[in-house]
């Protein structure tokens, strides 16, 4: 995979301090303290309704906190400019839709649209870009299908490649795996690592899946109604006293005989 234009920026840091979220009068997230590794994957994890999307939406500067702060690169990110946070960090929220008719190549040069102003229209980079996208993404062969004819892993690999062509080094992903069955889901999360290791990108993924993440994770951020109750390696987070704490969810926890990350088998009422 080519290297990319990025390598050149400096490190991303992204964290929160004391957030406050909430919808309406609901509060879902209260004095939230998270600093974002930079460089690794990071999946945030936990039962349905604990806040890891409304984590996420912050962190992306889409849902405007009660009180704290998310900060990029040293700024409070709700006081910099869109184009300026579009162009270090990337979101793909859950199930994007795209117009009726819309190409893939259309839609991956969405991505471009940070580094354009209206004295800088589409060039020759952006060109590059979009095709390097395409080809880091495996979708070169498709650019000119429309979305809508593509199987659900190719449509979710073009959207990958639309924040891939955003040029940022920052990629928050809301459970980029929902509605694929196995072997797409797979295929999903294989691309996220390589984006990670071939390109240095730092990743924050929303997943349900516990194997997957413990997989797929450098670090693992385990939240539970609305709080971070602990954070660290796969290793190091996952026993089955956490698994039954967090999810109400009795299991044995080995080690994967595939990659030696924690395995998390549940025990149903039935099988005791």
């Amino acid at each position: 995979m080519p290297a990319p234009a990025q390598d050149a920026l400096p490190a991303p840091d992204l964290r929160a301090n004391g957030l406050k979220l909430a919808y309406d009068d609901r509060v879902v997230v209260e004095d939230l303290d998270l600093v974002v590794p930079s460089g690794q994957i990071s999946v945030i994890i936990g039962a349905n309704a604990c806040g890891k999307s409304t984590l996420l939406r912050a962190l992306a500067r889409l849902l405007p906190p009660r009180s704290g702060a998310v900060h990029l690169d040293g700024r409070s990110i709700h006081s910099m400019p869109t184009r300026q946070v579009a162009q270090r960090l990337g979101i793909l929220p859950q199930s994007p839709v795209a117009p009726e008719g819309l190409t893939v190549t259309d839609l991956v040069g969405q991505g471009r649209s940070p580094h354009q102003t209206w004295w800088r229209q589409w060039s020759s980079g952006d060109e590059n870009a979009v095709t390097e996208a395409l080809r880091a993404t495996g979708m070169l062969e498709h650019a000119d299908r429309p979305i809508d004819e593509l199987s659900g892993g190719q449509r979710q690999r073009a959207w990958i490649a639309m924040a891939v062509a955003q040029g940022t080094p920052i990629l928050l992903l809301d459970e980029p795996t929902t509605f694929l069955d196995l072997a797409h889901q797979i295929d999903v999360l294989d691309l996220v690592v390589d984006l990670n290791r071939h390109e240095g990108r730092t990743i924050v993924m929303v997943l349900h899946d516990l194997n997957q993440a413990c997989r797929y994770a450098d670090h693992i951020i385990v939240m539970k109604s609305g709080a971070i109750v602990t954070q660290g390696s796969p290793a190091d987070v996952i026993d089955a006293e956490l698994v039954e704490d967090v999810f109400g969810m009795r299991c044995q926890v080995t080690p994967d005989p595939v990659s030696g990350t924690p395995l998390v088998i549940p025990i149903g009422r039935h099988h005791r």
